[in-house]
């Protein structure tokens, strides 16, 4: 093994690393000799004590495990957040992401059904002037919208999308944590904006609630 000028030029921690690292290829007496480290000075640093940053850390994970199980698993940034702070644990939003991140802590994902547009609502409805026929020759012509939703770290978010049916291109769109007919007008107004439709157009949805 030859020595190597960048490891020697290091400090001690850095040369009893490459000790710990290296002990199961080479012999200890050797590595201690070629590293310049003493025995004692080596066992010295197995047996330091973490940082008081490392130990902060650690106290936070082992928080942070106890609160997403507390939380069956089921909660977001901000609710972990929260239920820490019920336990006496005081952290910031940006820091329980960093660490939830380092840990590979994810949401589980709800069964749950989550409702979107409501056809069966007492509210005037707009004649179906496509009848399921969705041909067209030219760009902007033919608009079709929906509500979908996602499910984030944070909760469930409704996103409302226009498409054209001609390009196939969204052409509008927006996004809120509730679903209002403020989130369909928002995502018609940036496809108008952005499109700038000729009189007759038609605009098909499935005639909830919402449009």
């Amino acid at each position: 093994m030859k020595k190597s000028g960048r490891v020697l030029c290091e400090g001690v921690a850095a040369r009893c690393a490459m000790i710990k690292k290296l002990r199961l290829r080479y012999s200890v007496p050797l590595l201690h000799r070629i590293l310049d480290v003493s025995i004692s000075g080596y066992y010295a640093w197995l047996n330091r004590k973490p940082p008081v940053h490392s130990q902060e850390e650690a106290r936070l994970e082992a928080g942070i495990k106890a609160a997403h199980k507390r939380t069956r698993k089921t909660c977001g940034n901000e609710r972990l957040q929260k239920d820490l702070s019920e336990h006496g644990v005081k952290i910031g939003i940006y820091r329980v992401r960093k660490i939830r991140k380092k840990l590979g802590i994810k949401c589980k994902q709800t069964k749950k059904f989550k409702v979107t547009t409501d056809s069966k609502h007492n509210l005037p409805v707009a004649d179906n002037l496509l009848n399921q026929k969705f041909e067209t020759t030219s760009p902007s012509r033919i608009w079709v919208s929906d509500i979908t939703y996602i499910s984030t770290d944070e909760g469930w978010l409704y996103l409302a999308g226009h498409k054209d049916i001609f390009t196939g291109e969204i052409v509008g769109y927006a996004m809120n944590s509730r679903m209002t007919k403020e989130l369909v007008s928002r995502s018609l107004f940036k496809a108008v904006v952005a499109k700038r439709p000729e009189s007759g157009l038609i605009h098909h949805s499935d005639r909830g609630s919402q449009y």
